[in-house]
């Protein structure tokens, strides 16, 4: 079994790369939305092809899933900060990066699927 899909790997770079410019123009906020959802992409297609899940879950309710699971260990760092509530100030209660873990998750979840591994 090979990584993601080239579509969900695109959209991955697209929403990774709208989330830099976003930041860059100072829209934090957007920038969270974009990582969010390219993380909620491969969170969705890793769910889907471990059979897991349907293809009816969207990509914000794939993160949290994922995130309630106890596999794989390694991303329940990234996932409590993806999966994390913005304050009335519309900001992460935590110091965190969330383009950094939306691109690690990704790239985790990516080489579970290219090893093929089941847990």
């Amino acid at each position: 079994m090979s990584g993601f899909s080239s579509k969900t790997r695109q959209y991955i770079a697209r929403e990774l790369e709208m989330a830099l410019i976003s930041r860059q123009q100072g829209n934090e906020g957007r920038a969270r939305v974009c990582a969010r959802r390219a993380a909620g992409a491969a969170a969705k297609e890793f769910l889907i092809r471990k059979g897991i899940v349907s293809y009816h879950l969207n990509a914000w309710d794939a993160l949290n899933f994922l995130a309630q699971q106890d596999f794989p260990v390694e991303i329940q760092p990234s996932l409590r900060i993806l999966t994390m509530r913005v304050d009335e100030n519309f900001s992460l209660p935590v110091e965190a990066d969330v383009i950094q873990e939306a691109q690690k998750l990704c790239e985790i979840l990516e080489a579970f699927l290219g090893k093929g591994e089941d847990d």
